[in-house]
């Protein structure tokens, strides 16, 4: 019978070892990652929004910036702009990237719900 593998615990380079994200246990990026995505969703949203070209091979993307840390809400919020937009896009570390120049819609949208909208 194999016996399983075995996890790293220890090592004398950098010392104990997160069992879930393979980190040190003072740089861990699971607890601060987890914590950062459940913030409560404050009353008054301000974000920003801007158009970014670079690095995209000359495409233009619409970027919905600021939106608080909460993976439900920032989830959420993308399925909503990308329907109401009827575009592509993606969700990228609590922003929201449009496919395209949408920034009209984007912010009719945003004001529409109550958000205030920067840029």
């Amino acid at each position: 019978m194999p016996k399983p593998p075995q996890r790293l615990v220890y090592t004398s380079q950098t010392g104990r070892v997160c069992p879930k994200c393979g980190w040190p246990e003072g740089d861990c990026r699971c607890a601060s990652q987890s914590a950062a995505e459940n913030e409560p969703v404050p009353a008054r949203i301000v974000c920003k929004l801007r158009i970014e070209k670079t690095g995209r091979g000359g495409k233009t993307v619409t970027v919905i910036d600021e939106l608080p840390r909460n993976a439900a809400f920032a989830a959420a919020l993308a399925q909503e702009l990308k329907r109401s937009c009827g575009t592509g896009g993606a969700l990228r570390e609590g922003a929201v990237e449009l496919q395209g120049d949408l920034r009209d819609r984007a912010r009719e949208f945003l004001t529409r719900k109550g958000y205030t909208v920067r840029g």
